[in-house]
């Protein structure tokens, strides 16, 4: 090294301070020990320590020395340096200067162009969320419009309040409206159950005011009013009494109005469903389950006290047979009339076309049975049999009675069962499937048809009279 080698001596080991490995408390410990002996008690430090003193004031010496004797080469150096950082900054200067002069144009064409053009982007896409908005609202206001003038038909009105009677509205009523007014009432829940979707045609429709004045005073009103009639004309639905069946020409405008009404209820029945759960025509299935309560409660009812005063029995027997011929002519209806295509659950309506394709299915799946007169009679017959055996419980006059006429009670039942199953004549000619006219059925042919009902119902009443 060139310490090392200089041509004053020196007693200094520079290659230990140079060496990478070097360690001053290893340094120290070995000074200690040569200077020390390792068993002595007290250790004297003050001959290490003068050791390190030396060595400092030596290299301390040498470095004034070289610096002295080194000093002109070494400001030499140093002036040569400084003249070559000032030429290297004189020239990075220039070069500064143009790279700022560059950014500076480079902002104003691009930076300042990308700002204003990030404006006009953001003016941009507000105005098409404007003009989509505007567009759902002005759709919104024509289709409630729509459902204005097409409620007013329905109504027979000039306008969506009316102040007639109810005889007299329903003699008006358009009843092909209720589809119509069906079809505008899902295109408008379409509209407003997309109004929390991003990028759906609805989206922020329900900010707007006169949207919400729409669906408060307009949409769900007339929803309702739609539900109710629809509800009303399955509740009324009627093809004949015990006084007499209708004519073709009535049993045909029955047979339309059911249908509207049918089909007005499948299409405004619940769209919203819970995570896998299957979609259903829940309206519609439930309004004429209540039909066929409300059959059964009545005939179950009039057929009990019937029982306890038997003089009354044969017309009891014939209103039971016209309500049960009227669910026949129901099952009738619902059997020829075709499943509407539901805008909102194609995908979920495939698997039900494909398994039924008419109104029917739906209803026997929801009840669990094969046909509305099997239902009907084996309904009845298991809630009849706990009231005939209260008459019998009870003794009396109505109990004799009964007990002494009870193979005609039990034929009488049996007629009015198998009489039952057999459509109207206003609705057999034109009845779907394999149903014939009921003119031409045998009564024989007709026992077979239904020999189970007719066995179900008969045990349910003699069984529980006894012998």
């Amino acid at each position: 090294m060139s310490v090392a080698n200089d041509d004053e001596p020196s007693y200094i080991d520079y290659e230990t301070f140079l060496d990478p490995g070097f360690s001053p408390a290893a340094f120290a410990n070995t000074l200690v020990l040569a200077t020390n002996n390792p068993n002595d008690a007290p250790l004297d430090l003050s001959t290490p320590l003068s050791r390190v003193l030396f060595d400092i004031q030596e290299i301390d010496s040498h470095i004034d020395v070289l610096t002295t004797r080194s000093a002109i080469p070494l400001l030499t150096h140093t002036k040569e340096q400084t003249d070559a950082s000032g030429r290297i900054i004189g020239e990075l200067d220039t070069q500064i200067k143009a790279l700022n002069d560059s950014y500076k144009q480079l902002e104003k064409e691009v930076i300042q162009k990308h700002a204003e053009a990030e404006e006009v982007r953001l003016v941009a896409s507000r105005l098409w969320e404007t003009l989509k908005l505007g567009r759902a609202v002005g759709r919104a206001l024509q289709l409630g419009r729509q459902l204005q003038v097409q409620h007013a038909e329905l109504t027979g009105s000039a306008s969506t309040t009316v102040t007639t009677s109810s005889a007299s509205l329903r003699s008006k009523e358009d009843h092909r409206s209720l589809v119509r007014c069906a079809h505008t009432l899902l295109s408008l829940r379409e509209l407003f159950s997309t109004a929390n979707v991003p990028g759906s045609e609805g989206y922020g429709i329900e900010r707007v005011a006169v949207v919400r004045t729409l669906r408060d005073n307009i949409y769900l009103p007339t929803e309702r009013s739609v539900r109710e009639s629809a509800e009303r004309i399955i509740r009324e639905f009627s093809m004949g009494s015990a006084s007499g069946t209708l004519t073709f020409a009535q049993s045909e405008e029955t047979r339309a109005r059911t249908v509207s009404g049918l089909t007005t209820l499948y299409l405004l029945s619940p769209t919203t469903l819970a995570k896998n759960e299957k979609w259903s025509p829940t309206l519609m299935l439930q309004s004429l389950e209540s039909y066929l309560r409300t059959a059964l409660q009545s005939s179950t009812a009039s057929l009990s006290r019937a029982l306890a005063t038997l003089p009354s029995l044969e017309r009891t027997l014939a209103d039971v047979t016209a309500r049960c011929q009227n669910v026949v002519a129901l099952e009738a209806v619902l059997e020829a009339t075709k499943i509407p295509s539901h805008p909102l659950v194609q995908g979920q309506q495939a698997t039900t076309t494909k398994t039924g394709g008419n109104m029917l299915q739906p209803l026997l799946a929801y009840l669990e049975t094969g046909s509305l007169a099997s239902y009907f009679w084996r309904t009845m017959a298991s809630t009849l049999a706990p009231r005939v055996q209260e008459i019998m419980n009870k003794g009396g006059v109505s109990a004799r009675t009964l007990r002494t006429n009870r193979q005609n009670v039990g034929e009488a039942i049996r007629e009015c069962v198998v009489k039952g199953c057999v459509l109207p004549s206003a609705v057999a000619g034109a009845a779907a499937g394999d149903r014939v006219r009921s003119d031409e059925i045998k009564d024989g042919e007709r026992a077979g048809r239904w020999e189970r009902e007719v066995a179900v119902m008969v045990g349910s009443v003699v069984n529980s009279i006894g012998r």
